[in-house]
């Protein structure tokens, strides 16, 4: 695992260095770099995989080919004895090599053959070629920037902003996306001139053009499915998969350990883990004691880690949370609103003091049919058969519901639920997703910021809900989710909070072949009779404890809205203050006071849509007003 950084073009001697300097903390363990010409690739390393020999820049045998590489490959050693028998000779145990050898043996293609976490840019010093690579679900990031004869990448944005010359101007249809969704979308970031590598992409940069490419994508709605498989047989299948996918990625020379939330997710991954070890695990768990028991699940991670005799560590959660969120945006460098990046911080922090590598249960929900919106999204079908006065007198009903502060708002479900009664199927799903809606944020927005407002903000959403099939449009939002949500929120706040560390997260749910395998069965099988992970509990029954496997989903939330009317509303005052909306230009500083009264005075719950204005205001200050570059235009 590292920070890897580089350029293609005439730059200062500097500048590598001072890049490499800013990615210190994804990996702190060594550093290097390799000059030539105006070529120049860096790396700072997190040690994981061949301790001795694995240093990077790292060349082949003829120097022909450079590489630096962020990542874990799970099946290097299958991959090596391949090469091998092909005529190869290895130098090192380490995966970064099998890269190598494969580029030189395969091409580009070699990416097809890789299972990991990665992003890795090759140089061709003999044809002059940059190639870069990202893996199919983003879980590793690449962002680059390109002028002319010059071209930059780095595994951060804060490390292309070395370059006098990249620009911190807004993207706007990024910053859009943001306010529609909490984060950036796939190809933009938040800065005007700097892009990312998406997912399943390469890239290859020839004479100053670069061509970008797809290798891989969710498998298509007209894939056969799964030949049917009795419950039973479903559910072995199941195990299976996870089994080996956590076998995969235990391949460490170092310790690791296992975020243990209580779900049945991370609880599926520790038991899966002591099948396949018989060794220590360590497990480490976030919880919020008395302060709010709802969003509570040490309990349930307690009884995991005693059934299977895990060295289990807890950190409390407490509600002061206001100084780590300075550092939670720069460890993002982008604005972003899923809140749960503060107890991901939190576990992450806690969970580096004893292990370099975590494994988490990030992409259960997403495989294996885990969101209550889903259910939501069935229960929409019949709601579209009433009349359409009586859906009317729903939403007007809803609209009258009492906010909880639990980690369960039905009344705010049944807002989201009743919205745009007339809606299709994939409106009303990407519309649950959304954070503040197209009417909502002409309602908000200034004119001069409204001027910069797409409409086509969900094109992405749409695009992979419409290949949804199985006769399902449950079908199409677990494609959004894994499109989209999976990559750009969950698997980038895990490799920041986590990396701010220099911690690894390793997401056997992530692996693509068990995606490939969850999309050809249908929503039925894997939400049976409307239960949620039915598939997935109906796998571990019998091996995890029947009181985890029973209780409701929670999440790895924290009870915000509770905080911004208590311990956070000194932030809410500040970050969200009348006169700094008004001088800040884009948002109707009246639409803010109204949401702010609103929500302290419980009548409806903004937790999320106040968060998401909070955090633009605390990055706008972090990274534009200490440059004195805030300019609206």
């Amino acid at each position: 695992m590292c920070g890897i950084a580089g350029h293609v073009g005439p730059t200062a001697r500097e500048l590598l260095p001072a890049m490499l300097g800013l990615l210190k903390h994804r990996g702190p363990d060594d550093s290097g770099i390799h000059s030539a010409a105006d070529v120049g690739l860096g790396m700072t390393r997190l040690a994981i995989i061949d301790l001795v020999t694995g240093q990077q820049p790292m060349s082949d045998a003829t120097g022909r080919y450079w590489i630096v590489f962020n990542g874990e490959i799970y099946n290097f050693r299958q991959l090596r004895a391949e090469l091998e028998a092909g005529g190869r000779r290895f130098r090192t145990r380490s995966d970064t090599e099998v890269i190598l050898y494969a580029y030189a043996a395969y091409g580009e293609a070699c990416v097809e053959r890789l299972s990991g976490m990665f992003a890795f840019a090759i140089w061709d010093d003999a044809e002059r070629r940059l190639f870069l690579a990202r893996d199919r679900l983003g879980k590793k990031p690449l962002y680059y920037w390109h002028r002319g004869r010059l071209f930059l990448f780095a595994s951060e944005p804060k490390a292309l902003l070395c370059h006098p010359a990249v620009s911190r101007g807004l993207d706007w249809p990024a910053f859009h996306h943001y306010l529609a969704f909490g984060y950036t979308p796939a190809a933009r970031s938040i800065f005007d001139t700097i892009r990312k590598l998406p997912p399943a992409h390469t890239a290859a940069l020839v004479d100053g053009g670069l061509t970008l490419s797809r290798y891989w994508q969710l498998p298509p709605g007209t894939a056969p499915a799964r030949p049917h498989l009795r419950p039973a047989e479903s559910a072995a299948a199941v195990r299976e998969w996870l089994r080996e996918a956590v076998r995969l990625r235990l391949e460490s020379d170092v310790p690791l350990g296992v975020f243990l939330s209580g779900g049945i997710d991370s609880s599926a991954v520790v038991a899966s883990m002591r099948e396949v070890t018989s060794g220590r695990i360590a497990t480490f768990s976030v919880g919020f004691g008395r302060a709010a028991p709802s969003y509570d699940e040490l309990p349930y991670a307690r009884l995991v880690a005693t059934r299977f005799g895990t060295d289990h560590h807890e950190e409390t959660l407490e509600p002061d949370v206001q100084a780590l969120l300075p550092a939670i945006v720069r460890a993002s460098d982008e604005p972003f609103a899923d809140s749960s990046a503060i107890p991901t911080y939190i576990v992450a922090q806690a969970t580096a003091r004893h292990v370099k590598v975590a494994l988490s249960g990030i992409g259960g929900d997403e495989t294996f049919g885990g969101y209550p919106r889903y259910l939501g999204l069935r229960m929409s079908a019949l709601h579209g058969r009433l009349p359409r006065w009586l859906r009317h007198t729903a939403r007007e009903v809803a609209l009258r519901l009492p906010d909880s502060g639990s980690s369960r708002n039905w009344a705010d479900w049944a807002r989201r639920f009743t919205a745009h009664p007339d809606a299709t199927a994939a409106d009303r799903y990407i519309g649950w997703t959304r954070f503040f809606g197209t009417a909502e944020l002409a309602v908000l927005a200034r004119p001069a910021l409204s001027a910069h407002l797409e409409s086509a903000v969900d094109e992405s959403q749409q695009a992979a809900f419409a290949a949804g099939n199985h006769g399902d449009p449950v079908d199409g939002a677990f494609r959004v989710d894994l499109a989209t949500y999976l990559p750009d929120d969950l698997l980038a706040m895990a490799d920041r909070m986590s990396m701010a560390h220099s911690l690894e997260v390793r997401a056997p749910f992530c692996d693509h072949r068990i995606v490939e395998e969850s999309l050809r069965l249908s929503p039925q099988t894997k939400m049976p009779g409307g239960r949620l992970k039915g598939l997935l509990k109906t796998a571990f029954a019998g091996v995890l404890p029947e009181e985890v496997l029973a209780h409701r989903k929670q999440g790895f939330m924290i009870p915000l809205g509770d905080w911004l009317r208590r311990e956070l509303r000194p932030t809410l005052d500040d970050l969200l203050a009348r006169d700094r909306v008004r001088a800040r230009g884009l948002f109707d500083h009246e639409a803010v006071e109204r949401m702010k009264r609103e929500h302290l005075t419980g009548r409806q719950t903004h937790a999320d849509r106040l968060w998401t204005l909070m955090m633009a205001e605390l990055w706008m200050r972090e990274y534009l007003d200490q440059h004195g570059l805030w300019t609206l235009r």
